[in-house]
């Protein structure tokens, strides 16, 4: 998973930037979410289009060795570990996991569930300050729903910022990938017929 992200356009807040898009794509899938969640979604995006080191950290390295060793932590750093990962692999899959399939997409939505999972409920004992285990429990439930809806923001943005002959193949490659609704629609817009794919995935 190693892609690079839309280009993000300069505004006076990034949270203001995501909303837009998050809540869009929930009413489009026709999502139950709570606010809180679609909070949090807006709340990681703005995190991960400017990383800290240790956010960066996830993509580093195998998410199991990354589980084992938040297991094996205790207390407040366990809970951190958790909900870094389960962050860390829900934002990995919506935006750079066209190319996964199978089993393998299989385990890593298992491990992203795992983490929000353990981390709620750490949560409910007394742990971590960032979230309401109403929140991390949710995203775990439905981990692969909140995935599609990062999916469909990062078609979005990267609709919204191809440029030339060159931001157009990049989309025409994605949406061969993804069947993408979104970048499908875009493609259409711009005068270029989608073929060889059928239906779309989000």
């Amino acid at each position: 998973m190693s892609q690079e992200t839309p280009a993000i356009a300069l505004t006076p807040s990034l949270g203001d930037y995501f909303r837009g898009p998050v809540h869009s794509a929930i009413q489009r899938r026709e999502i139950e979410a709570s606010a809180a969640s679609e909070t949090y979604l807006v709340q990681l995006l703005t995190e991960f289009a400017n990383p800290a080191p240790e956010t960066r950290s996830t993509f580093d390295r195998p998410i199991s060795f990354l589980l084992k060793e938040a297991m094996e932590a205790t207390g407040a750093e366990r809970f951190k570990r958790l909900q870094s990962l389960g962050d860390g692999v829900l934002y990995g899959i919506g935006f750079f996991g066209q190319g996964l399939q199978g089993p393998d997409r299989k385990y890593y939505i298992l491990v992203g569930e795992s983490a929000y999972g353990h981390a709620a409920q750490m949560l409910r004992a007394g742990y971590g300050k960032t979230s309401g285990p109403d929140v991390l429990d949710e995203l775990a439930k439905k981990f692969e729903v909140f995935a599609a809806v990062i999916a469909w923001v990062a078609d979005f943005l990267m609709a919204q910022s191809a440029r030339g002959h060159v931001g157009m193949l990049k989309l025409y490659e994605r949406w061969l990938k993804t069947g993408s609704s979104v970048l499908k629609q875009e493609l259409g817009e711009r005068g270029i017929m989608a073929l060889g794919k059928q239906g779309g995935v989000h």
